[in-house]
């Protein structure tokens, strides 16, 4: 857990609905307070503070929140964004209890040895597709980790593959995403770049898989994706 302390300061929230967008406007985000099954409080605050906390904070560090009124403790739950500009609309806060275990997402990072910057299956020229960024965990608020690592030394041959449970978890700290979860896989490159022709450059780590172990080709895999759309129309 980083002992990094994030305080943010917001005052009431007097508009809600549509009018919110003249406060956006003005450089001031709207955001809401989910506090327990209390009432719902509204606030709002400048954008550059707002959005420095959720760069700092993200879905997974406490954050003292103060109002001229009260002072939480609290985790972002929603971060809501203009698509085009990419630009901060909208924040939501759960109040939490610092001594009860809450539920956050934790993004995780490969951990190589000393003196490497990428796994032994890439240094030999294999690819390692990612196919988990976070993993859900329960904790004490106080003891949430802001990052968590795996062994990215194990991945050495195609077929090799990290998970859940590879990763290194502190005392106090339980997952809630499933231990067999993948969260990387090593493929030859040949193989993922014929999954990604096959796929029309959006391959899946299962489709590469599926290709590379099976040999399924791209009619088989087409035919099983309209299979299963019509079997849905007909529930």
């Amino acid at each position: 857990m980083s002992q990094d302390s994030i305080t943010l300061e917001v005052v009431a929230r007097e508009v809600s609905g549509k009018a919110v967008k003249h406060l956006r406007k003005d450089g001031i985000v709207p955001a809401v307070i989910h506090d327990h099954g209390k009432d719902s409080v509204l606030v709002q605050g400048s954008y550059i503070d707002l959005y420095r906390a959720f760069k700092q904070a993200g879905k997974h560090h406490p954050i003292e929140l103060k109002t001229p009124d009260h002072s939480y403790t609290v985790l972002i739950k929603t971060a809501e964004f203009e698509p085009r500009k990419n630009q901060l609309t909208h924040l939501v806060f759960n109040a939490v209890d610092k001594n009860q275990k809450v539920e956050a997402e934790i993004p995780i990072h490969a951990q190589y040895a000393e003196g490497n910057e990428s796994s032994p299956a890439e240094r030999a020229g294999l690819i390692v597709l990612s196919q988990l960024e976070s993993v859900e965990v329960r904790a004490i608020a106080s003891k949430l980790p802001d990052v968590l690592y795996y062994d990215a030394e194990k991945l050495v041959e195609i077929g090799d593959h990290a998970t859940v449970a590879d990763i290194v978890i502190p005392e106090g700290v339980e997952f809630i995403t499933d231990p067999n979860h993948t969260i990387a896989t090593v493929f030859e490159p040949s193989a993922l770049a014929a999954a990604n022709d096959a796929a029309g450059g959006d391959a899946t780590a299962e489709e590469a898989t599926g290709d590379a172990e099976t040999g399924d080709s791209a009619e088989g895999l087409e035919a099983e994706k309209e299979a299963e759309a019509a079997a849905e129309k007909s529930e």
